[in-house]
């Protein structure tokens, strides 16, 4: 049984300037840098047929142009217990509609509605038994964090193991971005892979 997720890639340029920031800060776990990623929609676990019926889905959905993302701060999730350190996602337009479209098609599934917030991030650590006054003092002492931008070329559905948090995570199927992209080659392909043969 896949556990899935949609999401974007995180170019390895800019996973090499945020893996700048691990370390020094005790009871983190740090992400590997190659698991780094813009979580779109969580799907959770679901059978083989709920997940060949969300790749082709995904498939079918109109044409959208390329999408530019921007890093912009550290921050945390958890409040008075952090939980997790991550860099923050400038909110858009265009990503917005994104991540709403996926929610829609996610609940035409049978999936439940997500419930939280949409805050576009991404993961550097998970935090355990970590003081909000230890996080804000290793952001502190960070300084300035520069702004980190990249366009996004295409979406991905990815599956993660099993009971294990934090990756390692594959990649099952890619829909590009960019108006017209992937309609009549890497996208039938990449979804038709997936539904034949991952998830058989």
């Amino acid at each position: 049984m896949p556990r899935l997720f949609t999401g974007l890639e995180i170019p390895p340029d800019i996973g090499a300037e945020l893996a700048l920031y691990r370390g020094g800060l005790l009871g983190a776990r740090w992400a590997d840098p190659a698991n780094y990623h813009l979580t779109l929609r969580f799907i959770g676990d679901v059978d083989h047929g709920v997940a060949r019926d969300i790749a082709s889905m995904l498939a079918e959905e109109r044409p959208r142009a390329s999408l530019r993302i921007t890093i912009d701060a550290l921050s945390t999730f958890g409040g008075a217990r952090p939980r997790a350190l991550l860099a923050r996602v400038a909110p858009t337009p265009e990503l917005t509609r994104l991540q709403a479209d996926h929610e829609r098609l996610m609940r035409r599934v049978g999936l439940d509605p997500e419930t939280r917030k949409y805050t576009p991030h991404v993961t550097l650590a998970r935090l355990r038994d970590v003081s909000p006054g230890d996080v804000a003092g290793f952001i502190a002492m960070r300084g300035h964090f520069p702004k980190l931008s990249f366009t996004a070329e295409r979406v991905v559905l990815f599956s993660a193991r099993e009971s294990v948090g934090g990756g390692p995570y594959l990649v099952e199927a890619a829909y590009p971005l960019g108006i017209g992209a992937g309609q009549d080659g890497p996208r039938d392909t990449l979804q038709r892979s997936f539904a034949e043969h991952r998830l058989a």
